[in-house]
């Protein structure tokens, strides 16, 4: 009789196994545009202090840029209404009373690629403190979730630029609508033009390991770098400069890029003498074995339009970095 319960049960499991992935292939497509949030809350609890807190956190000023946006674009409705179409939303954010205090993040729960995050208390109070405790790891999971969405919707037409590798034994993804402005020995410039007025940029380049001596005076070297080096090769008319306006203060991070380590500055840049100015951001890779710290950098110049976005399209560009020995 063995061998008959050994079968039934792996028809069993196989049975449930594709029930498993019929229902993961059935998900419906997630939609949205980049950074949108949807959050799922009572008009009671947004319309008062839990809703105030959310705001506080997912509605907070962009980092780097000259002007305000919020981090997420928000659009708040009833849990409810919550069905059918709308569930397909990439990101949301789920408030609620309930039974027990809990905090859950999930992936791909009701569309694929999917992240939302669960809160679930038994008082106001109770959503505030988990709203509080719990935001930068839901902050950080939406912007990776969102840093993968725009490298996918890039990789559907993909710039490529071999030289790349050549000069720098770099590979980077960006898309097709770029171009390259300037291309040296020593230093790339790539655009894309924006509609009616404006560009994104990245420029990439090399200096001396010890152009960048230790974390205590890493940031001032690092904007003496950009200064000198961006300001010499960017065209500006009526003998204006391109460098940093230190009347913004950068945000300034340790971090990694292709698992190399790197310092991260998002700060604004002017054009001296001209009413031209905007958000950079700037990734310096520590690369001993090639005795070099490599900077890839992405700045735009968009008057009169938003900019989070654009410079979000950078910061996916540059965190596609690879970095051969």
């Amino acid at each position: 009789m063995r061998p008959i319960y050994i079968t039934l049960f792996a028809l069993i499991a196989l049975v449930s196994c594709n029930n498993n992935k019929t229902k993961e292939a059935y998900k419906q497509k997630s939609v949205g545009n980049i950074n949108s949030l949807q959050i799922l809350i009572t008009d009671e609890l947004w319309s008062d202090s839990v809703g105030e807190e959310i705001r506080n956190y997912f509605a907070a000023p962009t980092e780097g840029l000259p002007q305000v946006e919020p981090l997420f674009s928000i659009n708040q409705m009833d849990p409810s209404t919550f069905s059918g179409f709308i569930k397909s939303n990439r990101l949301f954010l789920h408030v609620t009373i309930g039974k027990e205090d809990k905090f859950t993040l999930v992936t791909n729960e009701y569309a694929k690629p999917q992240t939302g995050a669960i809160i679930t208390a038994k008082t106001k109070q109770g959503l505030i403190k988990l709203i509080a405790k719990n935001q930068e790891e839901i902050i950080e999971a939406f912007l990776k979730s969102e840093i993968k969405e725009r490298q996918r919707r890039t990789s559907i037409s993909p710039l490529v630029i071999d030289s790349l590798k050549e000069r720098f034994g770099l590979s980077i993804k960006m898309p097709s609508a770029y171009r390259i402005a300037h291309k040296g020995s020593d230093f790339y410039w790539i655009r894309k033009d924006l509609k009616k007025t404006g560009s994104t940029n990245i420029l990439i380049y090399e200096v001396p390991l010890n152009s960048i001596s230790s974390d205590s005076t890493a940031l001032g070297e690092i904007l003496t770098i950009r200064d000198s080096i961006g300001g010499y090769h960017l065209p500006v008319e009526d003998n204006g400069r391109f460098g940093t306006d230190y009347s913004y203060s950068p945000n300034f991070y340790i971090t990694e890029l292709d698992g190399n380590f790197a310092y991260k500055t998002k700060g604004v840049w002017d054009v001296k003498g001209e009413f031209m100015a905007g958000p950079f951001l700037n990734y310096a890779v520590k690369d001993e074995k090639n005795n070099r710290y490599l900077i890839i950098e992405g700045f735009t110049f968009a008057p009169a339009k938003r900019k989070r976005n654009l410079q979000f399209e950078l910061e996916s560009i540059i965190k596609s970095a690879k970095i051969s020995d």
